[in-house]
């Protein structure tokens, strides 16, 4: 389901933050106007053409043309698979939303709210509540952004547009699939402009593999307000790729004076007794616990937090490979726990500053008239348009980039 669909779709930094972009609304959002089928000759024939294709793969003339019944060609979806935006933020500013106060607090709530769902699930699955919980804060706020776009027209519009035709086709193969098993009918299969489904966001194939009935009702609904199924969906699919209960995705350590870093990376693994003989230790300076072979990690380098990973690292890996996302569930996980913060200081970034520094000039700005949106230090496009707006305001050159100059001269 994940690696796959984040370099696919989103390439994650992206995902990072899709569903980790800012507050979350109440309630989900209209369909965008741009998500509304346009007449498309091309795109008709191509439907034409794939139907043989599905019934010969084993869909039923009637589940095909009941799916394609509402459907068409969606210019938003290939305006978006075109313009995806290529970034890559730092785990801090990574972290700085994916495990903001308000997705805590409201991950806490949930895990209140759904917490003998979730520890049935736990019993069945062998994955603990905050982790699933931390999945499904991180791919839809918990809910409040599954996504509203008609899955059959998406995934139809972009293997139609041809530029992963082959794997956006077997998607829409496995879409069919699920209709034709009635868990969902067409009309109520929505989900992330590229076709990622329900609060934990299943691509059609990682959904046929994976999803599980929890609540018994004959059906895998991961799409309905009811999260019971979607999230004994995420445990069941963990476990299958190795989570062991009970033990930790990382924890957070202080390395040595003098450590050799050329040690770090997932491909070196020692014991955790192995590591404390080196003077690995906890951020409470003792030894890490044993809970079995370990690598010692440093995403930002040998000024930034170190981390040694355990098994249930990779385990996370198998939903999403980029490193940044796997931690950010990891530390989500821990704070819905009652966890800490990162405790170790984050270098300065390409621009000298700290994230404190770019708060700072956020709250400055917005000051100023300029309303960055929030000031969780994160430069998106928000602050980027506020400094802009400022700089043109000022006479200086309009360049929207932070630094350490306009934070001196705002003061």
């Amino acid at each position: 389901m994940r690696a796959t669909r984040r370099t696919i779709v989103l390439g994650i930094g992206a995902a990072a933050l899709s569903a980790c972009a800012g507050p979350a609304p109440k309630r989900q959002a209209p369909v965008e106007e741009v998500m509304r089928p346009v007449p498309n000759a091309g795109y008709d024939a191509w439907v034409a053409g794939f139907r043989p294709r599905a019934t010969a793969q084993g869909i039923a003339p009637a589940t095909f043309d009941a799916a394609f019944a509402g459907a068409g060609f969606l210019p938003g979806v290939i305006e978006r698979d075109r313009n995806q935006t290529e970034f890559t933020r730092s785990l801090e500013d990574y972290l700085a939303i994916a495990a903001s106060e308000e997705r805590v607090a409201n991950g806490r709530a949930a895990l209140r709210q759904y917490g003998p769902t979730l520890a049935a699930i736990e019993a069945r699955y062998g994955v603990e509540p905050q982790v699933v919980a931390a999945v499904w804060g991180m791919e839809s706020s918990y809910g409040t952004r599954r996504g509203n776009v008609p899955v059959v027209s998406s995934l139809s519009t972009l293997a139609y547009e041809g530029r992963r035709g082959a794997f956006f086709e077997q998607q829409l193969v496995a879409a069919l699939r699920i209709l034709q098993n009635g868990d969902v009918t067409p009309g109520a299969m929505t989900g992330s402009w590229a076709g990622a489904m329900g609060h934990t966001q299943f691509i059609p194939t990682s959904y046929l593999a994976y999803a599980v009935d929890f609540t018994g009702d004959g059906r895998r609904d991961i799409w309905s307000d009811d999260p019971s199924d979607a999230l004994a969906s995420t445990a069941a699919y963990l476990s299958r790729s190795g989570w062991r209960h009970g033990q930790p995705w990382g924890v957070e350590v202080r390395l040595p004076a003098g450590f050799n870093t050329g040690q770090t990376g997932r491909g070196t693994r020692r014991s955790p007794s192995d590591w404390a003989a080196m003077g690995v230790r906890a951020m409470d300076g003792r030894p890490v616990p044993d809970h079995g072979p370990a690598s010692v990690i440093i995403p930002m380098g040998p000024s930034g937090p170190a981390f040694m990973i355990f098994g249930n690292f990779t385990a996370i890996t198998r939903y999403n490979n980029a490193e940044n996302y796997v931690i950010g569930i990891g530390h989500l996980s821990d704070r819905l726990a009652g966890g800490p913060p990162i405790r170790a200081s984050f270098p300065p970034d390409a621009q000298g500053m700290t994230i404190a520094d770019r708060q700072e000039l956020q709250r400055r700005l917005t000051a100023a008239g300029f309303d960055t949106q929030g000031s969780d230090g994160v430069i998106g496009p928000n602050t980027r348009a506020a400094i802009s707006g400022y700089q043109s305001r000022a006479g200086l050159a309009v360049t929207g980039e932070p630094s350490l100059e306009l934070l001196a001269q705002l003061r």
